[in-house]
C-alpha cells in the first residue's frame, strides 16, 4: 500500500512540475508558427522567393533542387487568384489556413495544361462566383477555405543548374493577388 501511495505522489508531483515547465516555456514558442513567419516576409498578396540563407523570419530554402516561394493572403475583401505559367520540370502548390493546416495541394500533373490557375474563396464568395462565373475563371480551379486568412507555398524543381534561371523566372512571374471582377 505504501509503494502505491508513493507512486501516486511522485506522479502528481511530476505532472505538476511538467505543467509548470510547459506554462513557463510557452511564450518562447508563440509567434514562431509557419503562418506568422510567412506574414513577416513582405506584403501580403504577392509571392516572395525564399533564399538559402534564413531571412528575418527564419524561413529559408535548404533543398538544393527545389526553389520555394510563399504568399500570405486574406479573403476578407475578395477571393485570391493564384496564377503561374511556364515550362519547369515540376511544380507543386500547397494552400494552408492561418492555423498552418493544409487545405489543398496540387502539382503540374493535376493542373489544366500544366499551368497553375486557382481561386481561393470563402464559402459565400464561392457561391457568388458560381452564380455568375466570370469568363476569366473558365479554366480556374475553385477552392473553398473557411478561414479568411492563409498562405500558399509554391515549389518548383530545378534538377540541374541549367534549370535554375528558368525556375526562378517561373516563381518570380507567378501571381498571388485578390481577384477583381
Amino acid at each position: 500500500m505504501r509503494s502505491v501511495l508513493f507512486a501516486i505522489l511522485v506522479g502528481l508531483a511530476g505532472a505538476a512540475l511538467l505543467h509548470i515547465i510547459i506554462v513557463l516555456a510557452l511564450p518562447q514558442f508563440t509567434g514562431r508558427d509557419a503562418y506568422t513567419r510567412v506574414l513577416g516576409l513582405l506584403e501580403m498578396d504577392s509571392f516572395f522567393l525564399l533564399t538559402t540563407e534564413p531571412g528575418p523570419t527564419g524561413l529559408d530554402n535548404k533543398d538544393p533542387f527545389l526553389r520555394t516561394a510563399a504568399c500570405s493572403f486574406s479573403l476578407g475583401e475578395a477571393p485570391v487568384r493564384l496564377v503561374a505559367r511556364g515550362a519547369v520540370p515540376f511544380w507543386s502548390l500547397s494552400i494552408f489556413d492561418s492555423g498552418s493546416n493544409e487545405v489543398f495541394s496540387m502539382n503540374d500533373q493535376t493542373a489544366v495544361n500544366g499551368n497553375l490557375d486557382l481561386v481561393v474563396a470563402t464559402p459565400i464568395q464561392l457561391v457568388e462566383l458560381r452564380k455568375s462565373p466570370p469568363e476569366a475563371l473558365a479554366q480556374s480551379i475553385m477552392i473553398e477555405m473557411k478561414d479568411e486568412e492563409g498562405y500558399a507555398v509554391l515549389r518548383a524543381l530545378a534538377p540541374l543548374d541549367s534549370f535554375d534561371a528558368q525556375v526562378r523566372n517561373f516563381l518570380a512571374d507567378s501571381r498571388c493577388e485578390p481577384f477583381q471582377r
